[in-house]
């Protein structure tokens, strides 16, 4: 995550220089830190639009898919299914940007329906249907 120049992004509210901070919560907080981190990634990189900062986050969100030690797994699938959901008119490139990182993730999100965990399954197989039936303006194949 030290590699990303997260202060030359920016999310819903403004610059993303907080982003590595929620991340680092979800991965290794307990259950009320970790969703209330969650929480905050939501609205800033996925359930109002998505933006640059939400390209540079989504494989660090899907690393934290697949960690047994994050107490929301199935939370972060569906940041990264809402992130595959919505837009940005205004930036189309960063929407195509964004949901590309998401769709390259299909095969994670296929070993996750056989998850041990119910929640995560459930989760998964909603994430795997979205990334299969995904048709949006900026996605089309060339």
């Amino acid at each position: 995550m030290h590699r990303v120049r997260w202060h030359e992004l920016t999310h819903a509210y403004g610059s993303a220089e907080d982003v590595p901070g929620r991340l680092s919560r979800v991965a290794w907080g307990d259950a009320r830190t970790s969703a209330e981190a969650l929480s905050d990634l939501g609205l800033w990189l996925g359930e109002l639009a998505v933006f640059d900062a939400t390209v540079a986050a989504v494989p660090f969100l899907w690393d934290l898919a697949v960690a047994d030690g994050v107490t929301d797994r199935p939370g972060v699938i569906e940041l990264l299914q809402a992130i595959l959901e919505h837009a940005n008119a205004a930036q189309i490139e960063v929407q195509h940007a964004a949901h590309r990182a998401v769709l390259d993730g299909r095969s994670t999100a296929g070993v996750l329906t056989g998850d041990e965990d119910p929640a995560v399954r459930v989760a998964a197989r909603g994430l795997a249907a979205a990334i299969d039936g995904h048709v949006c303006a900026s996605c089309r194949p060339a």
